[in-house]
């Protein structure tokens, strides 16, 4: 992923810093997901979601809140990607391609490409606005728009075919939604909150006294604790977050609170404010000077030892936490306010660049079909002619990706990368490589424009957002942030109410 780039193009950015995408990462404004022969998956915590496609580049250029509405502006830098979005009062998410914007105000669901040669947005669910120049497009369901490189004007047409990646899609929309609609009925919150869905897949509901509903993973035995598979993200804004490294591990580990029930085990409940956390751990210190991590209890008060003490303590040594709950003895354990930068080894992993490919639109504004261009390919782009020509030999040229930043303040995380196969990488590497294959025909110039400000008032409210992701596919994602950002991955923003991804 990429930050604070400020409107410049992350694929032109040799000083971007790569990390590897892991799974349940949280994405911030200005975080860029690329992807390379995978697919990845983002999850917002007002429940839109984003899918990229392979050798894709998505910016998360704003996701900001104002007045409990969220505001989400993503750019599409290169490749394919869909989205699902379905808005709460207030709520403001575009999507800005190489030639327009797409602004869905209510349920919708659509699919942008960006080409070398030109973009193309089509409708498969509700209806979308489409902000081309001084133009305003209205699409509904089986509507596309496309225009091409240096035009002016847009073309209408039909909905194409689907293709591999739209069924998939669909299918993951279809999952997510009634996973999340069967299992909120379990959450003592009002709200929507990202993670719903795995906790239906990997897990199972059952009534605790007093306390409502609690879950409890499949497969693991009684002496299975919280914390036991995961490892650390140090954020720049949050501190110590913890990456829970099972698909299930989103949110028991930013959101409730753990008990230890006789005869099950540990119990995670839902709820208690709805307030997201880095890690769903209370971080002590016993009086010898040894660090440690106790599971939240849902009846935590904030500096007061937690209740879960008496079930012992996660040592931390060498930078990572030891294997399982070790009992407490006379140590004098007491909350520690401030947790060290050095005390736990981050699992943020340097990646390579993602490529820059070239790819073209071959037929009408009806079909999104697309050409991929190798390194050894016949056919080179004509920059002043905004097409694709037979000429020699061309190599793509990798490149590092960034984000920008927007004037509105960030929310809190809520976003969060979710991996289904393969994995997610970041950019930290400073320098993009280039390939050493034959002469270099020139790359096209970005054409993305940049993304008009959300209203202040949009259907009446102020707007704000954040979401979660992961990776899923081939060779998966990654993530870049500027050099001068904190290494590690992620694929959601923070914000000032919203869920970490």
């Amino acid at each position: 992923m990429a930050r604070d780039v400020h409107g410049q193009d992350p694929l032109a950015d040799s000083s971007l810093v790569w990390d590897r995408g892991e799974l349940n990462l949280p994405i911030r404004q200005g975080y860029v997901v690329a992807t390379d022969r995978g697919r990845a998956e983002v999850e917002f915590e007002n429940g839109a979601m984003a899918f990229l496609g392979d050798n894709t580049v998505l910016e998360f250029y704003d996701l900001s809140l104002e007045d409990g509405a969220l505001s989400t502006r993503l750019v599409l830098r290169q490749g394919s990607a869909s989205f699902y979005v379905n808005p709460r009062s207030g709520d403001y998410f575009s999507v800005t391609g190489g030639d327009f914007t797409a602004e869905a105000t209510s349920r919708a669901e659509f699919r942008m490409d960006n080409f070398d040669d030109g973009s193309t947005v089509g409708v498969s669910k509700g209806h979308i606005n489409v902000l081309h120049g001084k133009q305003s497009t209205l699409l509904s369901k089986n509507d596309s728009l496309s225009v091409k490189a240096g035009d002016t004007s847009a073309t209408i047409g039909r909905l194409g075919d689907s293709d591999d990646f739209d069924r998939w899609v669909d299918g993951r929309i279809d999952s997510v939604t009634t996973a999340s609609n069967a299992a909120m009925q379990y959450s003592s919150s009002a709200g929507y909150a990202s993670g719903y869905a795995d906790l239906m897949a990997y897990g199972s509901w059952f009534p605790v006294g007093g306390y409502g509903f609690g879950w409890r993973p499949y497969g693991y035995g009684f002496g299975w604790s919280p914390f036991d598979c995961g490892g650390w993200y140090l954020d720049p804004s949050w501190g110590w977050t913890f990456l829970g490294a099972q698909p299930w591990g989103w949110l028991p580990y930013h959101y409730g609170g753990w008990i230890f029930q006789p005869g099950i085990g540990w119990v995670w409940l839902p709820g208690y404010g709805g307030l997201w956390r880095p890690a769903t751990g209370v971080f002590v210190r016993a009086r010898a000077g040894a660090l440690g991590v106790v599971p939240i209890h849902p009846l935590d008060v904030r500096g007061k030892a937690p209740l879960n003490l008496a079930q012992g303590v996660f040592p931390v040594n060498g930078g990572r936490l030891g294997a399982g709950l070790q009992p407490v003895g006379g140590e004098g354990w007491k909350v520690v306010k401030s947790i060290p930068r050095d005390a736990l080894t981050s699992n943020a992993v340097r990646s390579a660049a993602p490529e820059r490919l070239s790819r073209t639109l071959i037929a009408g504004p009806t079909s999104n079909r697309v050409v991929t261009l190798g390194r050894d390919s016949a056919i080179s782009y004509d920059a002043g002619e905004h097409k694709f020509v037979n000429g020699n030999a061309m190599a793509s040229t990798a490149a590092t990706t960034s984000a920008t930043t927007s004037a509105a303040a960030e929310r809190p995380a809520g976003q969060r990368v979710v991996s289904r196969s393969g994995s997610a990488s970041s950019e930290r590497t400073p320098t993009a490589t280039a390939s050493a294959r034959g002469p270099k025909a020139p790359i096209p110039p970005s054409r993305v424009i940049t993304p008009p400000q959300a209203p202040r008032s949009y259907g009446g409210g102020s707007y704000s957002g954040s979401s979660r992701g992961s990776p899923s596919g081939g060779s998966g994602s990654s993530i870049a942030h500027p050099s001068s950002a904190r290494s590690g991955a992620g694929a959601s923003h923070p914000s000032t109410g919203g869920r970490p991804h």
